[in-house]
């Protein structure tokens, strides 16, 4: 982003197929932000995807833990031998394969990552959440929860049910973006019968 060269937009980066970003979700990160395909995303080896949202924000090192970080728990040990010990244990190969997953991993729009939160394999956490910092998330989070702590446990909604149910009708993230940039402080700053009196369809 221009003059912040620690911040950036996800969208443009993401070259995996099994990464999605929507528009205007951005990592913040002095080191490299421009690596959070490689560094924020680890054991990412498939089929299951990430899936982020629109207008979320991921404060420095958000990581996501993938499926591909499981290892056999049914026996005695979980040191996965087929991997690390070559041909000899390589043939073994079918005993980490179709290891229990939990599915995609999939944010919400409008998502607030606090500095260094971790979210583990197949978690879904709603539009308007906020993570905070240091939390790590290994439940399903519903839209507008706040969660921190480890394991990550729901602190608040940041509405009532019925006002959560106006905002995800209203999906002001799927405004077109001159509608936005229009009424960016009602949308930051206003109440929900507000953004209701400005939503485009509202006229």
């Amino acid at each position: 982003m221009p003059g912040q060269p620690r911040v950036v937009l996800l969208k443009p980066l993401v070259t995996s197929p099994l990464i999605e970003v929507g528009e205007f979700s951005y990592y913040d990160d002095p080191d490299d932000p421009t690596a959070f395909e490689t560094r924020n995303v680890l054991y990412h080896y498939g089929p299951e995807k990430l899936i982020i949202g629109k207008f979320c924000a991921l404060g420095e090192g958000v990581r996501f833990i993938m499926n591909g970080a499981n290892h056999r728990m049914d026996g005695p040990s979980t040191f996965p031998f087929p991997i690390v010990g070559g041909s000899s244990w390589a043939k073994h190969f079918d005993l980490i394969t179709g290891l229990p997953g939990r599915g995609d991993t999939v944010v919400g729009n409008d998502v607030w990552f606090g500095y260094r939160a971790m979210v583990m394999p197949g978690v879904r956490i709603g539009n308007g959440a906020i993570i905070a910092s240091g939390s790590v998330v290994v439940d399903d989070v519903p839209d507008y929860g706040i969660v921190g702590g480890n394991p990550a446990r729901l602190i608040r909604r940041r509405y009532s049910e019925e006002d959560v149910a106006r905002l995800l009708a209203l999906a002001w993230w799927d405004w077109p973006i001159q509608h936005i940039t229009e009424h960016i402080p009602t949308i930051m700053s206003g109440s929900i019968d507000e953004l209701e009196a400005v939503a485009p369809d509202h006229r």
